[in-house]
Parts: structure tokens; sequence; C-alpha cells
């Protein structure tokens, strides 16, 4: 707890509360100590009178590096002698620093932090539903890490494309729409009907032709006529 304020117990215990569940959170990647309460556990920083964040991150490894700090406030504990102490000192450590504040408290943090030029790793705001407490990222410096091992991606500003002129080329003429089908009756070719039969021209006869013709018969007349007398 800091050691500028004195909270209210209500207060005091759901920060305490939330100091264990973000115990449990970041347990996952580092080894987490805390100082809950009026506890002085774990300091950080040189000198003669250290500081005592709420949650120390460190390596797992033998060396125990400082990896991060966690501070959580409440709605008592924001405010600008708190933000110039605290804050700052923890912002000018050689480790992430990670802010937790009640949901509606969020943009006087920031404010703070603007105008005091604190640099914060990532700002979290939280806040209680029933009996359960629900974190939300709310800001976050570019590059920093959740906690869970899952970096954000830094996304830098495009360049401005340089637009080349069109050329105008001349346009593929489009290929004709297909007809509809047409129907059977259209498609099929009138009947023909078959032509008259030609008829052969005879070339008319002579009148020499025809009496040569006629002598035989006559002939054949006579002698009949003969025969009967």
């Amino acid at each position: 707890m800091s050691p500028i304020l004195v909270r209210p117990v209500r207060e005091q215990l759901e920060h305490d509360r939330v100091i264990r569940l973000l115990q449990a959170k970041y347990k996952r990647k580092f080894d987490v100590a805390i100082n809950p309460g009026n506890e002085q556990g774990t300091p950080v920083g040189a000198g003669p009178s250290p500081w005592y964040p709420d949650l120390v991150l460190q390596s797992t490894e033998r060396s125990r590096k400082l990896l991060g700090v966690v501070e959580v406030e409440t709605a008592e504990s924001i405010n600008h002698l708190e933000a110039m102490s605290q804050w700052a000192a923890f912002s000018r450590l050689k480790a992430p620093f990670y802010l937790y504040v009640p949901a509606g408290m969020v943009d006087v943090a920031r404010r703070f932090c603007v105008d005091l030029h604190i640099t914060v790793t990532e700002i979290w705001a939280y806040h209680t539903i029933g009996d359960q407490i629900r974190f939300t990222p709310v800001q976050r410096a570019p590059g920093s890490d959740d906690g869970n091992g899952a970096e954000r991606e830094v996304r830098r500003p495009k360049a401005p494309a340089i637009v080349a002129a069109k050329v105008a080329r001349p346009r593929a003429p489009k290929p004709a729409a297909a007809k509809p089908a047409q129907t059977r009756a259209a498609v099929a070719k009138p009947v023909r009907r078959p032509a008259p039969p030609v008829r052969k021209k005879v070339a008319p006869r002579s009148a020499k032709s025809v009496k040569v013709a006629a002598r035989p018969a006559a002939k054949k007349a006579v002698v009949r006529a003969s025969k009967r007398k």
C-alpha cells in the first residue's frame, strides 16, 4: 500500500483481492511476489528508501531479474500526488510498468500520465460483476508484452503509394451475346412438293409421212371389201 494515503477498509479489501487475482494471472510466466496491505516483503529500486509495488514480477531463473512491476489503484488512490511520486518512480525502473485502475477512473489516470510525462507499459481497467472481477486492457505501449507471452504487433503507417498515370487502352470488343435457341418449328426447312413431270415435245409429222403411214391401212381395207363380195 502506498505510504501517501490510507484507504477505506472496503476499498482495501477489494484492492488486495485484485492483487491476488493478478498474482495467479502473472504466475504463468513470472515468479510473482506481492505486497498486499501493509506488507513490505519485496522491494524494488536502489537507495535508502525503496518502493514496494503491489506485485513484483521476477525471472524464474536463479538471477531473480526484475521483469516488471504492477500497481493496483482504487478510486481513492488516483490523485496527482500518488501519480507524481509512485507512478513516476515505477516508470523510471528498467522494467515494464503495469497500472490497474477502476473502469470509471481510466480517463483520469491517462490525464495524469500525460501531464506528468509518465511512461506506462500497459493500463488495465477492472470492474466487478457480481462476485467476479473482470480485467480489460485499455492502453498498451508498442511492442509490450501482455504478461501471457503474447507481444502486440506494432503496425507502422504505410508510406503513401505513388499512383501511376493510367494509360488509356483500346478496349477489346465484347463477345456477342449468344442468341436464344430457336424452336424446332423455326429451324425445320419448308417441305418441297415434287415437281410435275416434264412432257416431251413430239415433233409434228409431215404430210408425206402421213400418207406413207396411211397406205398399208388403205390396202387392208380394199382387201377386206373384195373378200366380202
